[in-house]
Protein backbone atom coordinates (compact mmCIF):
# COMPACT_ATOMS: atom_id res chain seq x y z
CA UNK A 1 0.00 0.00 0.00
CA UNK A 2 1.10 3.18 -0.87
CA UNK A 3 0.70 5.55 1.97
CA UNK A 4 -1.60 8.76 2.26
CA UNK A 5 1.63 11.15 2.65
CA UNK A 6 2.95 10.06 -0.68
CA UNK A 7 -0.52 10.43 -2.62
CA UNK A 8 -0.82 13.71 -1.72
CA UNK A 9 2.66 14.57 -2.30
CA UNK A 10 1.78 12.99 -5.94
CA UNK A 11 -1.43 14.28 -6.32
CA UNK A 12 -1.28 17.53 -7.78
CA UNK A 13 1.42 16.60 -10.36
CA UNK A 14 -0.78 13.95 -11.58
CA UNK A 15 -3.90 15.00 -13.97
CA UNK A 16 -5.92 12.52 -15.60
CA UNK A 17 -7.03 13.43 -19.14
CA UNK A 18 -10.59 12.71 -20.65
CA UNK A 19 -12.22 12.39 -23.71
CA UNK A 20 -15.50 11.17 -24.80
CA UNK A 21 -15.03 7.82 -26.09
CA UNK A 22 -11.61 7.73 -25.45
CA UNK A 23 -9.26 5.92 -23.31
CA UNK A 24 -8.24 7.69 -20.32
CA UNK A 25 -4.65 9.85 -19.82
CA UNK A 26 -2.85 10.50 -16.79
CA UNK A 27 -0.10 12.74 -17.64
CA UNK A 28 2.69 13.54 -14.95
CA UNK A 29 4.68 16.88 -14.49
CA UNK A 30 6.41 18.97 -14.70
CA UNK A 31 9.30 17.41 -13.35
CA UNK A 32 12.88 19.90 -13.84
CA UNK A 33 15.15 18.15 -15.96
CA UNK A 34 18.62 19.88 -16.85
CA UNK A 35 19.94 19.29 -20.09
CA UNK A 36 23.72 19.80 -21.25
CA UNK A 37 22.68 21.92 -24.99
CA UNK A 38 26.29 22.04 -26.26
CA UNK A 39 28.25 24.49 -24.10
CA UNK A 40 24.73 24.97 -22.12
CA UNK A 41 22.61 23.88 -19.10
CA UNK A 42 19.11 24.67 -20.24
CA UNK A 43 16.28 23.37 -17.68
CA UNK A 44 13.45 21.86 -19.31
CA UNK A 45 10.29 20.82 -17.59
CA UNK A 46 9.50 17.49 -18.25
CA UNK A 47 5.86 15.59 -18.45
CA UNK A 48 4.77 11.70 -19.11
CA UNK A 49 1.80 10.12 -20.22
CA UNK A 50 -0.02 7.07 -19.68
CA UNK A 51 -2.89 5.54 -21.51
CA UNK A 52 -5.01 4.13 -19.02
CA UNK A 53 -6.58 1.38 -21.12
CA UNK A 54 -6.90 -1.74 -18.28
CA UNK A 55 -5.80 0.85 -15.72
CA UNK A 56 -7.65 2.73 -13.28
CA UNK A 57 -8.53 6.05 -13.96
CA UNK A 58 -8.58 7.91 -10.71
CA UNK A 59 -5.42 8.86 -8.89
CA UNK A 60 -5.25 6.52 -5.81
CA UNK A 61 -6.12 3.45 -7.82
CA UNK A 62 -3.71 4.10 -10.28
CA UNK A 63 -0.78 4.61 -7.64
CA UNK A 64 -1.44 1.13 -6.63
CA UNK A 65 -1.88 -1.02 -9.91
CA UNK A 66 1.61 0.19 -10.94
CA UNK A 67 3.41 -2.45 -9.25
CA UNK A 68 1.65 -4.62 -11.24
CA UNK A 69 1.27 -3.21 -14.44
CA UNK A 70 4.45 -4.17 -15.83
CA UNK A 71 5.16 -0.76 -17.08
CA UNK A 72 8.84 -1.68 -17.94
CA UNK A 73 7.66 -4.14 -20.73
CA UNK A 74 5.91 -0.88 -22.88
CA UNK A 75 7.45 2.16 -23.86
CA UNK A 76 5.86 5.47 -22.32
CA UNK A 77 5.89 8.66 -24.37
CA UNK A 78 7.08 12.09 -22.55
CA UNK A 79 7.34 16.07 -23.60
CA UNK A 80 10.11 18.58 -22.82
CA UNK A 81 8.60 21.45 -22.51
CA UNK A 82 10.91 25.01 -22.39
CA UNK A 83 9.72 28.62 -21.10
CA UNK A 84 6.16 29.99 -20.70
CA UNK A 85 4.44 27.53 -23.36
CA UNK A 86 0.97 27.71 -21.73
CA UNK A 87 0.73 31.25 -21.98
CA UNK A 88 3.14 33.08 -24.29
CA UNK A 89 1.90 33.97 -27.79
CA UNK A 90 4.35 32.07 -30.32
CA UNK A 91 5.81 28.15 -29.32
CA UNK A 92 7.48 25.86 -31.06
CA UNK A 93 6.95 22.07 -30.98
CA UNK A 94 7.92 19.22 -32.22
CA UNK A 95 6.28 15.45 -32.31
CA UNK A 96 9.06 13.45 -32.47
CA UNK A 97 9.29 9.80 -33.04
CA UNK A 98 11.57 7.77 -30.88
CA UNK A 99 14.48 6.15 -32.95
CA UNK A 100 16.62 3.19 -30.78
CA UNK A 101 19.52 3.53 -33.41
CA UNK A 102 19.64 7.27 -34.59
CA UNK A 103 18.45 9.17 -31.45
CA UNK A 104 20.56 6.96 -28.91
CA UNK A 105 23.23 5.27 -30.73
CA UNK A 106 23.89 8.08 -33.30
CA UNK A 107 23.55 6.30 -36.34
CA UNK A 108 23.90 8.23 -39.56
CA UNK A 109 21.21 6.18 -41.21
CA UNK A 110 19.08 8.68 -40.95
CA UNK A 111 18.83 12.01 -39.33
CA UNK A 112 16.21 11.57 -36.44
CA UNK A 113 18.91 12.30 -33.86
CA UNK A 114 20.03 15.65 -35.52
CA UNK A 115 16.38 16.69 -35.90
CA UNK A 116 15.86 15.51 -31.98
CA UNK A 117 18.86 17.77 -30.02
CA UNK A 118 18.94 20.69 -33.03
CA UNK A 119 15.04 20.99 -32.53
CA UNK A 120 15.95 20.98 -28.71
CA UNK A 121 17.89 24.05 -29.95
CA UNK A 122 15.66 26.00 -31.27
CA UNK A 123 12.88 25.79 -28.38
CA UNK A 124 15.20 27.58 -26.04
CA UNK A 125 16.64 30.14 -28.95
CA UNK A 126 13.25 30.61 -29.44
CA UNK A 127 12.12 31.30 -25.60
CA UNK A 128 8.75 28.51 -25.56
CA UNK A 129 8.20 25.30 -27.12
CA UNK A 130 8.10 21.55 -26.72
CA UNK A 131 9.22 18.30 -27.70
CA UNK A 132 6.97 15.53 -27.94
CA UNK A 133 8.81 12.10 -27.55
CA UNK A 134 6.72 9.32 -28.88
CA UNK A 135 7.84 5.92 -27.54
CA UNK A 136 5.11 3.77 -30.15
CA UNK A 137 6.21 5.24 -33.20
CA UNK A 138 9.64 3.62 -33.88
CA UNK A 139 10.00 3.25 -37.46
CA UNK A 140 7.22 5.20 -38.70
CA UNK A 141 5.13 3.12 -36.30
CA UNK A 142 6.15 -0.78 -36.74
CA UNK A 143 8.41 -0.90 -33.69
CA UNK A 144 12.17 -1.91 -33.47
CA UNK A 145 12.23 -5.61 -34.34
CA UNK A 146 10.27 -4.71 -37.45
CA UNK A 147 12.37 -2.13 -38.56
CA UNK A 148 15.26 -3.82 -37.92
CA UNK A 149 14.29 -6.26 -40.76
CA UNK A 150 13.44 -3.27 -43.11
CA UNK A 151 17.10 -2.44 -42.43
CA UNK A 152 18.25 -5.17 -43.83
CA UNK A 153 15.66 -5.06 -46.95
CA UNK A 154 17.13 -2.16 -47.43
CA UNK A 155 20.91 -2.92 -47.00
CA UNK A 156 19.72 -5.23 -50.31
CA UNK A 157 18.19 -2.63 -52.28
CA UNK A 158 15.05 -1.43 -50.93
CA UNK A 159 14.12 2.12 -50.08
CA UNK A 160 12.94 2.70 -46.55
CA UNK A 161 9.12 2.81 -48.18
CA UNK A 162 9.23 -0.15 -50.24
CA UNK A 163 10.65 -2.10 -47.26
CA UNK A 164 8.06 -1.48 -45.15
CA UNK A 165 5.35 -2.13 -47.61
CA UNK A 166 7.38 -5.71 -48.36
CA UNK A 167 6.60 -6.24 -44.38
CA UNK A 168 2.92 -5.90 -44.92
CA UNK A 169 2.94 -2.64 -43.33
CA UNK A 170 1.80 1.23 -44.49
CA UNK A 171 4.16 3.53 -45.42
CA UNK A 172 3.50 5.67 -42.08
CA UNK A 173 1.82 3.50 -39.43
CA UNK A 174 1.79 6.25 -36.68
CA UNK A 175 -0.84 7.87 -34.72
CA UNK A 176 -0.43 11.63 -33.14
CA UNK A 177 -3.61 11.81 -31.41
CA UNK A 178 -2.97 10.63 -28.10
CA UNK A 179 -0.01 13.45 -28.21
CA UNK A 180 -2.14 16.16 -29.37
CA UNK A 181 -4.59 15.53 -26.46
CA UNK A 182 -1.70 16.12 -24.24
CA UNK A 183 -0.32 18.93 -26.28
CA UNK A 184 -4.43 20.69 -25.63
CA UNK A 185 -3.85 20.14 -22.01
CA UNK A 186 -0.31 22.34 -22.01
CA UNK A 187 -1.36 24.83 -24.55
CA UNK A 188 -4.55 26.43 -26.34
CA UNK A 189 -2.76 28.85 -28.31
CA UNK A 190 -1.36 28.33 -32.10
CA UNK A 191 2.02 26.46 -32.12
CA UNK A 192 4.41 26.75 -34.67
CA UNK A 193 5.33 22.25 -36.00
CA UNK A 194 8.91 22.07 -36.27
CA UNK A 195 8.94 19.43 -39.12
CA UNK A 196 9.52 18.49 -42.94
CA UNK A 197 6.34 16.13 -42.70
CA UNK A 198 3.15 17.47 -44.10
CA UNK A 199 0.90 14.32 -42.26
CA UNK A 200 2.45 16.08 -38.42
CA UNK A 201 0.71 19.19 -39.95
CA UNK A 202 -2.52 17.36 -41.11
CA UNK A 203 -2.76 15.45 -37.56
CA UNK A 204 -2.66 17.96 -35.68
CA UNK A 205 -5.05 20.04 -37.33
CA UNK A 206 -7.32 17.35 -38.20
CA UNK A 207 -7.12 17.26 -34.19
CA UNK A 208 -8.31 21.06 -33.67
CA UNK A 209 -4.86 21.72 -32.56
CA UNK A 210 -4.35 25.58 -33.96
CA UNK A 211 -1.35 25.25 -35.90
CA UNK A 212 -0.17 29.01 -37.65
CA UNK A 213 2.91 27.62 -39.76
CA UNK A 214 5.91 25.17 -40.13
CA UNK A 215 9.45 25.14 -39.32
CA UNK A 216 11.87 23.07 -41.68
CA UNK A 217 14.70 20.59 -40.28
CA UNK A 218 17.07 19.55 -42.48
CA UNK A 219 20.76 18.84 -41.83
CA UNK A 220 23.21 16.11 -41.00
CA UNK A 221 23.32 14.60 -44.70
CA UNK A 222 26.20 11.65 -45.78
CA UNK A 223 26.32 8.94 -47.93
CA UNK A 224 24.65 6.78 -45.60
CA UNK A 225 21.20 8.55 -45.20
CA UNK A 226 21.20 10.72 -48.75
CA UNK A 227 18.55 7.69 -50.22
CA UNK A 228 16.67 7.65 -47.11
CA UNK A 229 16.19 11.26 -47.30
CA UNK A 230 15.44 11.37 -50.66
CA UNK A 231 12.93 9.02 -50.49
CA UNK A 232 11.31 10.89 -47.54
CA UNK A 233 11.15 13.61 -50.16
CA UNK A 234 9.83 11.83 -53.24
CA UNK A 235 7.70 9.11 -51.95
CA UNK A 236 6.41 10.36 -48.56
CA UNK A 237 5.77 14.13 -49.36
CA UNK A 238 8.45 15.52 -47.16
CA UNK A 239 8.74 19.34 -47.34
CA UNK A 240 12.06 20.36 -48.54
CA UNK A 241 12.92 24.12 -48.36
CA UNK A 242 15.22 24.90 -51.30
CA UNK A 243 16.33 28.45 -49.31
CA UNK A 244 18.21 26.42 -46.75
CA UNK A 245 20.08 24.85 -49.28
CA UNK A 246 20.98 21.94 -47.11
CA UNK A 247 20.46 18.98 -49.26
CA UNK A 248 22.29 20.44 -52.21
CA UNK A 249 22.03 18.71 -55.84
CA UNK A 250 25.66 17.76 -55.40
CA UNK A 251 24.88 15.94 -52.26
CA UNK A 252 22.53 13.78 -54.56
CA UNK A 253 19.98 13.93 -52.59
CA UNK A 254 17.34 16.06 -54.39
CA UNK A 255 18.34 14.80 -57.75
Amino acid sequence: MISEHIKSMLDEKIEIIKHEGKPDIARVGPINLPVQLGDKEVTFKWYTWLNLTNLPSTKDELLEALPQADLALYQQSSVLVYGDFSNTDEAFIRMHSICHTGDIFGSKRCDCGFQLRQSMKMIVEKGSGAIFYLADHEGRGIGLFTKSLAYLLQQEGLDTVEANHQLGFEDDERSYEEAIRVLQSLRTKPVSLITNNPRKLASLREYGMLVDTHVPLWGDVSSHNQKYLQTKIKKSGHIYDFTTMILKEAEGVCE
